[in-house]
């Protein structure tokens, strides 16, 4: 348990991120504290790393939304102040707190507090004599610093603890934690360390992230990324819903890549679907097609969605047209629909379709096959083209 958020025995994976301000700045670190949790964090982090940090952790704990978890670095004293700022869990780095008797003294401590470790092995900061006898930050290595650490914490019958072995190589970052899963029976937290900025940072986080979710290794998560850490929370969350593992608490927009029979700027329309209904914060899944011939047909799981006709929209909720509006009317007439479905219930918004709506949407399709065709882009005469060259 951190706090009141459990990690690993079966529960929802948790989604962690960590401030970017001065520990010691109460107002402004709470104010980044409240904008995480609303964004979908569970866990957040704060550096310790001096006394007014220390002291500044004790204001904010009380008054924090989420759990708050002390990172620890170089000095282990920081680390018996900040348990007595009342953090519900700390973050040491093997790699920078060396010394067996200090890291058996925290551990000591947080035992008897019934405070939880993350053991935070970083491939960046590795014990030299650890990575001189593997031959570099290898995944033996990192899972070695790791049992090292471990062992220390048998030592004075501390277990309370969670692991992450992050590497910014994201090959080696998935190799550790596979190799971690099957050596240790611990809650495993995972991250691809200085991912760097999106996009990038946010491809090799999911990469690496959602390799090993999928294959049911780890517990808790962290996006590390050059940005805003809301970015990397909303990402987190992001992740975790299109996985299947939690809950979706927030707009997931699907749209059609466009083609050659889409009427309208689908990703333009998409944007501006996403700008109207994010911060509302509607947990549907909303579809943008850019035709009528396929858009409800393809996205008829969606829970609603909009595809485009004539120079009219044709809203569908679970692939039934419910409503046509003028285009320009389509992206409100979205909105108001998708306000309704939260109110009201998906059924009951299907049952009050307005009257000629679905017949509507048929004729259009009918009309835009006879003059577009079945294959909008052209792909058979390409294809009869192509065959012509090659002969």
């Amino acid at each position: 348990m951190v706090g009141s958020v459990p990690v690993g025995g079966g529960a929802p994976v948790s989604v962690q991120s960590m401030t970017t301000t001065k520990t010691a700045d109460v107002e402004g670190t709470l104010q980044q504290i409240y904008a995480l949790a609303a964004a979908g964090v569970d866990i957040v982090r704060c550096t310790c790393n001096d006394e007014a940090a220390a002291e500044g952790l004790a204001r904010i704990v009380p008054r924090s939304p989420v759990p708050i978890v002390a990172d620890i670095h170089f000095q282990y004293k920081l680390a018996l102040a900040a348990m007595e700022a009342g953090v519900h869990a700390l973050r040491l780095n093997p790699g920078n707190i060396r010394k067996p008797e200090h890291i058996k003294l925290v551990a000591s401590e947080a035992r008897d507090r019934g405070l939880p470790i993350r053991i935070g092995v970083n491939a960046g900061s590795l014990d030299p004599d650890i990575a001189e006898q593997f031959g570099g930050a290898t995944p033996e290595a990192l899972v070695a610093s790791a049992q090292r650490e471990l062992a220390y914490f048998g030592e004075v019958g501390f277990e309370d603890c969670k692991i992450s072995v992050k590497s910014s190589t994201v090959p080696v970052m998935i190799d550790a934690y596979r190799l971690l899963s099957e050596t240790v029976d611990f809650p495993l937290h995972l991250g691809v360390t200085e991912a760097g900025p999106p996009p990038a940072g946010l491809v090799k986080s999911t990469a690496g992230i959602g390799t090993l979710l999928a294959e049911g290794i780890g517990d808790t998560i962290r996006y590390s990324l050059t940005a805003d850490p809301v970015e990397e929370a909303r990402a987190g969350r992001t992740l975790l819903e299109a996985l299947g593992l939690r809950e979706r608490r927030g707009l997931d927009l699907i749209a059609c890549p466009s083609c050659g029979r889409a009427e309208v700027d689908v990703i333009a329309v998409a944007n501006e679907v996403m700008s109207a209904l994010e911060s509302r914060n509607i947990p549907l899944q909303v579809a943008v097609m850019g035709c009528v011939v396929n858009g409800p047909g393809e996205a008829r799981e969606a829970d609603l969605g909009i595809a485009s006709g004539r120079g009219k929209g044709h809203l569908f909720v679970k692939g039934h047209v419910v409503r046509v509006v003028p285009e320009a009317e389509m992206v409100g007439a979205l909105i108001e629909t998708a306000e309704r479905v939260m109110a009201e219930g998906i059924d009951a918004v299907i049952a009050s379709a307005e009257a000629g709506a679905a017949e509507e949407a048929a004729a259009t399709r009918v009309e835009l096959l006879r003059t577009q065709g079945e294959d909008a882009n052209h792909s058979e005469e390409r294809i009869a083209r192509i065959r012509e060259l090659a002969d």
